[in-house]
């Protein structure tokens, strides 16, 4: 429970920062939102990282590079799927575009926490040992 806990906490938080900066990018620098969703997402990646391996996982037996390395490979997926879903829902709903990537980015939060706890962040287990035990 308290990775799920962690994991939320450091999502909402990276959420956040990826909805702040769409709205920014869009309303004070007047970009169209689909740019500024890549650059939230780029935002949102460094944070969500940093808290899901320092905290989330706590991730000692893997190293910071694996771990980046495998989360990036998640993210990216997930960015794949947020991108397509949110320019779904602008081109095909009525909903507005500040809605619709807070829509987006929670419904990909699930798939992301799933691959995270059993891929980016699980260690090797060494020669006859059991895999490290989920918190």
């Amino acid at each position: 429970m308290r990775s799920v806990f962690w994991f939320g906490l450091v999502g909402l938080l990276a959420t956040a920062a990826h909805y702040a900066a769409v709205v920014a990018l869009v309303r004070g620098a007047g970009w169209e939102p689909i740019p500024a969703n890549v650059a939230g997402w780029c935002t949102a990646f460094a944070l969500s990282f940093s808290g899901h391996y320092f905290k989330t996982f706590r991730a000692p037996g893997v190293r910071v590079v694996v771990a980046a390395r495998r989360y990036f490979v998640i993210a990216g997926i997930g960015f794949a799927a947020n991108q397509s879903g949110y320019a779904l829902l602008l081109r095909f709903t009525p909903i507005r575009y500040d809605l619709a990537v807070l829509v987006v980015a929670l419904a990909v939060a699930v798939l992301t926490y799933l691959l995270s706890r059993h891929w980016a962040f699980r260690g090797a287990a060494a020669p006859g040992t059991a895999p490290p035990a989920a918190p």
